[in-house]
C-alpha cells in the first residue's frame, strides 16, 4: 500500500511538472506586459504610490477570484468524460439540456466561444514573443529596430517545426517553465525586500478606494488587470491531458505564488523609481542577467505559443468531430501520444495571421488592446454554460456554486465591458475574426443539414429497399462497404453501382460512422452489427470527438459479432457530393461559402483511413 501511495504521489508530481509547460505557459508570460499596460498607452494612469498599490491590489484579487477560485477550484469539476475546454463543456450542456431549444442555445453559445478562441490563439504567439524580444531594446537600445524582424523570425521557425511534433522538445517544456517561474519569484522577492511596504496592496481596500474615488479610471484599468488573467481558459481546456489534481497542484504550489511575487516586485520597483514603468519586468533584473533573462523569456513565450497552437489544433479536431467543420487533413506526430496532432491548413493560416499582427501593431503594448476581448468573451460563455449545467443537473452544493458563479459572471462582465473601450485600438480584430469563424462553423453545420435533407428527398428509404425484391443482378465475390451518413436511406453510391456496373457483391455492408459527444469510446462499444437479410449488414461505428476515425480498425472489431471481413476482398464505396446553387433555403453567398468549404475538405477515404487501393468514389450533384 505504501509503495502504491508513493507511486501515485510521484505520478501526480510528474504530471504537475508536465502541466506547467502546457497549461501555464500563457498566463505565465503575462508579467512581461500586463502590469506595464496599466500605466502606459492612451489610457495609462500616473505611476503614483496610491495608483501602484491600487493596481497591484486589483491584480491580486482578480487572479485570486477568477483563476484560483473560478477555474482551478470550481470549473475543473465540470468535465465531459475527463475532457475540458469550452467545446467539451458545450457537448455536456447539449447532452444535459431538457429541451431541443435549450440544446440549440447551449451549442450556439459554445460554438461562438470556440470561434473567439481562435482570435486568442493568433494573438498569444504575437504578443508573447514580441514582449519577450522587446527585452533586447532594454539591454541594447541600439538594436531596438531589430525587435520586429527577430520576432517574425522566431514565429516562422515556431510554425515551421510544428509538422515534426512537439515530442522531442516537449520533454524540456516542464523544466524550462519551472526555471521561468522560479526566476519570476526570485526577481520579485529581490525587489520586494528593498520596498516591503508594497505588500500593503494585498489589502483589497486599496482597489476598492480607487474604484470609489475614480470610477471611470478604475473601469478603464480593468482592461489592463484582465491581461493578468489571459491564459486562465487554458487551465480548463488542457485538463484532459493531465487531470484536475496535477493542474491544481502546479497552480497553488508554484505558478500563483511566482506570478504574485513578480507583480509585486514590479510594483516595488516602480514605487522606488517611477521612470522604470517603461519596462518594469526587464528592469527588475541586474545588468549581468538581462540578456540571459531575454533568452529565458523568449523560450517561455515560445512554450506559451506552442500550447496555444496545440489548443487551436485540438479545437479544430473537436469542431470537425462535432460536425462544425469539414474533414481536414490531420496528422498525428507521435506513435504513442494521440493528443499530438498537426493540422497543416490551420498551421499556415495562423502563421500568416500572426505575422500580419506583428507587422501591423509592432509592439506588445499596441497588441494588448486587441488581446482581452476574445478571452473575456470566452470566459463569460464558460460561466454561462457552467451555470446552465448546474441548473439542469443535481450537483452537491449547487446553491453555493450558483452564487459563486454569479459573482464570477458579474466580474467577467465588468472586464468584458472595460475591454470594449479598446475596440477602436485593435479590439475589433479578434471580434471580427471570431464572427467570421462563427459564420463558417455555423454555415458548415447548416449546409450539412440541408444537404442531408436534399439527399433524403432523392434517396430511397432503406426499409423499402430491404423489404422489396432485391435487384435481379449478378452477385460477385467479395464484400462491398458503403459509407452512409443517413442509415435510414440507401447510399447513393449503391444506386450508381447498380446503374453503371449492374452487379452486387455477395456481401454488402452499410456503414454509418457516429460521432459521439464524449471524448472517447471503449473498443468493446465501438461497433454495432445488425444483420438485415442474407448477405446484407448494417454497421454503426462509434467514435468520440477526441478520436481519429479508423474504419478498417473498427470493422475488425466486428468479427466477434458475426461479421468477419477479409481485408483483401473488401471494397469501400464512397459518395462525394458537389453543391450547385439552386432555389434552396440558403442565401447564394452562403451557399457559395459552403461549396468552397466542401472543396477544401479532405476526402472520406483519407479521413476514415480507408486503404487507397480498395476505394471507389462516386460523385453526385445536389442543389441547395
Amino acid at each position: 500500500m505504501h509503495t502504491t501511495h508513493t507511486d501515485s504521489r510521484s505520478s501526480t508530481a510528474a504530471l504537475a511538472l508536465a502541466a506547467l509547460g502546457v497549461v501555464y505557459g500563457d498566463i505565465g508570460t503575462s508579467p512581461l506586459y500586463a502590469f506595464k499596460e496599466a500605466f502606459s498607452g492612451a489610457h495609462g494612469i500616473d505611476p503614483s504610490e496610491a495608483n501602484v498599490l491600487a493596481t497591484l491590489s486589483a491584480f491580486f484579487w482578480a487572479v485570486l477570484v477568477i483563476v484560483s477560485l473560478k477555474y482551478v477550484w470550481v470549473v475543473l469539476r465540470f468535465d465531459n468524460e475527463g475532457e475540458g475546454g469550452v467545446l467539451a463543456l458545450t457537448a455536456r450542456a447539449h447532452r444535459d439540456a431538457p429541451t431541443p431549444l435549450w440544446a440549440r442555445l447551449a451549442v450556439g453559445t459554445g460554438i461562438f466561444a470556440a470561434a473567439l478562441f481562435y482570435g486568442d490563439a493568433i494573438i498569444t504567439p504575437a504578443i508573447s514573443v514580441l514582449s519577450a524580444v522587446e527585452g533586447v531594446s532594454v539591454a541594447m537600445p541600439h538594436l531596438e529596430h531589430y525587435v520586429v524582424p527577430i520576432t517574425v523570425g522566431i514565429l516562422v521557425w515556431l510554425f515551421m517545426i510544428q509538422k515534426h511534433g512537439t515530442g522531442q522538445v516537449g520533454r524540456y517544456f516542464g523544466p524550462v517553465t519551472v526555471l521561468w517561474f522560479l526566476t519570476l519569484a526570485v526577481l520579485g522577492v529581490a525587489s520586494i525586500v528593498q520596498t516591503p511596504e508594497v505588500l500593503r496592496a494585498v489589502d483589497p481596500r486599496y482597489a476598492l478606494a480607487f474604484a470609489i474615488d475614480k470610477p471611470h479610471v478604475a473601469f478603464i484599468l480593468l482592461a489592463a488587470v484582465f491581461l493578468a488573467l489571459t491564459g486562465g481558459e487554458a487551465l480548463y481546456a488542457d485538463m484532459g491531458h493531465f487531470g484536475p489534481r496535477p493542474v491544481r497542484l502546479a497552480w497553488y504550489g508554484l505558478v500563483w505564488p511566482a506570478l504574485m511575487l513578480n507583480y509585486f516586485g514590479q510594483g516595488a520597483l516602480v514605487l522606488r523609481a517611477p521612470v522604470s514603468i517603461e519596462n518594469p519586468f526587464y528592469l527588475l533584473a541586474p545588468d549581468w542577467f538581462l540578456l540571459p533573462l531575454v533568452g529565458l523569456a523568449t523560450l517561455a513565450t515560445v512554450i506559451a505559443s506552442q500550447a496555444t497552437i496545440t489548443g487551436a489544433y485540438s479545437m479544430t479536431l473537436q469542431a470537425t468531430r462535432l460536425g462544425y467543420l469539414p474533414r481536414l487533413r490531420i496528422l498525428h506526430t507521435s506513435d504513442t501520444e494521440r493528443g499530438q496532432i498537426y493540422v497543416p491548413v490551420v498551421n499556415w493560416l495562423m502563421l500568416v495571421a500572426v505575422i500580419i499582427l506583428v507587422l501591423e501593431f509592432r509592439s506588445s503594448g499596441a497588441l494588448a488592446a486587441a488581446y482581452g476581448i476574445a478571452v473575456s468573451g470566452t470566459m463569460i460563455i464558460t460561466t454561462l454554460l457552467t451555470v446552465f449545467i448546474l441548473m439542469v443537473s443535481d450537483v452537491r452544493g449547487r446553491i453555493r456554486l450558483l452564487a459563486a458563479m454569479a459573482v464570477f459572471g458579474a466580474l467577467e462582465l465588468l472586464f468584458f465591458s472595460a475591454n470594449l473601450t479598446k475596440l477602436g485600438e485593435g479590439g475589433w480584430m479578434p471580434m471580427a475574426l471570431g464572427a467570421g469563424i462563427f459564420l463558417m462553423l455555423t454555415t458548415w453545420k447548416e449546409g450539412s443539414r440541408l444537404l442531408a435533407e436534399q439527399r433524403g428527398c432523392i434517396d430511397v428509404p432503406m426499409a423499402g429497399f430491404i423489404t422489396g425484391p432485391l435487384p435481379d443482378v449478378p452477385h460477385v465475390l467479395g464484400t462491398a462497404v458503403y459509407l452512409t451518413s443517413e442509415p435510414s436511406l440507401v447510399p447513393s453510391a449503391l444506386f450508381h453501382n447498380l446503374k453503371h456496373y449492374k452487379v452486387m457483391h455477395e456481401r454488402t455492408v452499410f456503414l454509418h460512422v457516429v460521432n459521439e459527444e464524449v471524448p472517447r469510446i471503449d473498443d468493446r462499444e465501438r461497433v454495432r452489427v445488425t444483420r438485415i437479410t442474407d448477405g446484407i449488414y448494417n454497421v454503426d461505428a462509434r467514435f468520440g470527438f477526441r478520436e481519429e476515425p479508423d474504419v478498417p480498425a473498427a470493422l475488425a472489431l466486428a468479427a466477434p459479432l458475426g461479421l468477419v471481413l477479409e481485408p483483401m476482398t473488401t471494397t469501400y464505396f464512397v459518395a462525394r457530393s458537389s453543391v450547385v446553387d439552386g432555389p434552396g433555403k440558403m442565401p447564394a453567398w452562403r451557399c457559395g461559402l459552403f461549396a468552397w468549404m466542401m472543396r477544401q475538405s479532405e476526402g472520406a477515404a483519407t479521413y476514415f483511413k480507408l486503404p487507397a487501393n480498395q476505394v471507389v468514389e462516386l460523385g453526385t450533384q445536389v442543389m441547395l
